[in-house]
């Protein structure tokens, strides 16, 4: 496919990321969230999904910056994600240039768009966040440990919890029951929802009929406490590989509502479902997004296992959105 420059900017070139730019957004991938970077494994989903843009920034024809959206909320918003900067140019201002560019091109492109939505993992400081609303903060829980070690784990959850007949009573949800659930305006109410959206590996989406294909290609495992009228819902993202320690695997498990028994047994649950598939081996980490009031009580569940263990203090993901 021929390229085209889509515009220029304070010395920087862009352009739609093509598959064989891979090797190049590798390079300035290296150091990004400490191992943990998604983009190895989802860089070439991303060339395929419908809705979304991956825009490059080149300078002298080096590639210095990504950036990508996806259109969701049945056009309405913007996701932005996947923002990375080289080395070379940080601090000069770049990521600010590749994200004006990018909300411009992706607004001309899709013409109904009306907020901006993004999730962090820091907190960017009164200055920046005077730009955004936030719309939430949640807990982030991160574990690790070998893969032979979690069977082991789950059986020292079990032993640990407070009510244990309750495990029984989540549930999981087939895909007809999820449209249900999922549509029921009153869900996010119910399960609070963090500012009204499911964030799903750090994507928000709202409880829409346009957003369930998207939460259909992502290969979602879920449970809930009740087929018809939840207050809890939670599920996994399948486990995907990262650098971590010379290649590790991922997975993140995302919970809503506040009910600490359910949080407590949607964990095993959901371990489980994940142990039950084959699909640990080697280093895992484990990723657990929920309400802050949960925090406390499922880093207390969680310790005390020699296997699986607390890989670094928990820290929390912030929901922000502006008009665009």
């Amino acid at each position: 496919m021929e390229r085209k420059c889509l515009g220029k900017s304070e010395g920087l070139t862009f352009w739609l990321a093509q598959p064989d730019d891979y090797e190049d957004v590798m390079s300035i991938s290296e150091d990004i969230y400490g191992g943990n970077d998604y983009l190895p494994h989802r860089y070439h989903e991303w060339m395929e999904e419908p809705e979304r843009t991956v825009i490059l920034a080149r300078r002298e024809g080096k590639l210095v910056a990504l950036e990508s959206g996806l259109v969701v909320d049945e056009g309405a918003t913007l996701v932005l994600e996947g923002l990375r900067v080289c080395s070379s140019e940080r601090g000069r201002g770049v990521a600010g240039v590749i994200q004006r560019f990018a909300d411009s091109y992706i607004q001309q492109q899709h013409p109904t768009i009306k907020m901006k939505r993004m999730t962090r993992g820091d907190d960017p400081g009164p200055e920046k966040l005077a730009k955004f609303i936030l719309l939430a903060r949640r807990a982030v829980l991160p574990l690790c440990g070998e893969a032979e070690s979690f069977d082991g784990f789950i059986s020292f959850l079990k032993n640990k919890l407070q009510s244990p007949g309750v495990l029984s009573g989540l549930v999981p949800l087939d895909e007809t029951q999820l449209k249900r659930v999922l549509l029921d305006h009153k869900l996010p109410s119910r399960v609070q929802l963090p500012g009204g959206a499911i964030i799903q590996d750090w994507q928000p989406l709202r409880p829409m009929e346009g957003n369930l294909a998207i939460l259909r290609r992502r290969g979602l495992t879920w449970l809930a406490d009740s087929q018809e009228a939840p207050v809890f819902l939670s599920f996994y993202s399948p486990p995907y590989p990262i650098p971590y320690n010379g290649g590790s695997l991922r997975f993140n498990i995302d919970m809503f509502g506040t009910d600490p028994v359910f949080a407590q047994c949607a964990l095993v649950g959901l371990i489980e479902a994940v142990l039950a598939k084959g699909e640990l081996k080697g280093s895992v980490k484990v990723f657990v997004y929920m309400d802050q009031s949960l925090r406390e009580t499922l880093q207390a569940f969680c310790e005390g296992h020699q296997g699986v263990m607390r890989c670094r203090e928990p820290w929390k993901q912030l929901f922000l959105e502006r008009e665009i």
